[in-house]
């Protein structure tokens, strides 16, 4: 494969669809919030990515047949808030030129389903494991500040101080080209784990902007037993005294 595919599985029609990205990166916060969204809802899979931007393999399933990794775009139909179209995928591009040419193929999709919001999800990493989790926010429109401080997206100064890197990044600066508004909810995670709880953070907030509702059940209780091993690792950490994080140990970024 030398170039990026774009298989087109099916043409379906969406009446001012709001665009949803969730792709792997810090805590992989984005992709189960994303995940959760496409399992919990009514979607179809509409577009299958495949790209040797991608990692160099495959991906094993349950009856171990394999299948290359790839992005997807899932389409929902509602009659009570907005349709919705969403990005999941297994892994985001490995180089600089795939980030750019795979958020190029999303707006382009996005463009020709009418798309006139998008909104990005990942996780910002702080290198600390906390207790509680909050949600920071970043736009390409400055009008959508108040907006979603509405529904509690924290905007803090020089936050975050890393700017936002991948696909979630890209999508805010290229959408702005394109005249399309767009949104980073990031959830804060220590970056260490994958982290349920951030995502359900994350999850509660883009419902309420959405005016959805999605079960978090599952969410829930993969929280839990995440909280029980950071209980460990806190316990672990008090043992061993305070660790300063180096400058190539730095976590605070988004993905």
């Amino acid at each position: 494969m030398k170039e990026t595919i774009v298989k087109i599985l099916k043409k379906v029609e969406l009446e001012d669809p709001i665009l949803i990205e969730g792709l792997p990166g810090v805590g992989h916060v984005g992709k189960l919030v994303a995940e959760q969204v496409v399992e919990e809802l009514e979607t179809e899979k509409i577009v299958e990515i495949y790209s040797p931007h991608f990692p160099p393999q495959v991906i094993v399933k349950d009856d171990f047949s394999v299948e290359l990794v790839k992005n997807e775009f899932y389409a929902h139909k509602s009659d009570t808030h907005n349709d919705l179209l969403i990005v999941v995928g297994d892994h985001q591009s490995v180089t600089n030129e795939g980030h750019y040419e795979i958020s190029d193929i999303i707006l382009n999709i996005a463009t020709e389903y009418n798309v006139k919001r998008i909104y990005t999800l990942g996780g910002y990493g702080t290198g600390q494991l906390t207790e509680s989790e909050s949600v920071l926010g970043a736009v390409n429109n400055t009008d959508l500040i108040e907006e979603l401080k509405e529904f509690g997206v924290e905007f803090k100064d020089n936050e975050p101080a890393g700017g936002i890197v991948g696909v979630s990044g890209l999508l805010l600066g290229l959408s702005k080209l394109r005249g399309i508004d767009a949104a980073c909810l990031m959830g804060t995670t220590s970056g260490y784990l994958v982290d349920p709880k951030s995502a359900q953070a994350v999850l509660t907030v883009l419902s309420s902007i959405l005016d959805m509702q999605v079960d978090t059940q599952s969410l829930e209780e993969r929280a839990k037993d995440m909280e029980r091993i950071m209980a460990k690792i806190l316990e672990m950490e008090q043992m061993q005294g305070p660790r300063e994080i180096g400058a190539d140990e730095d976590l605070r970024y988004i993905g």
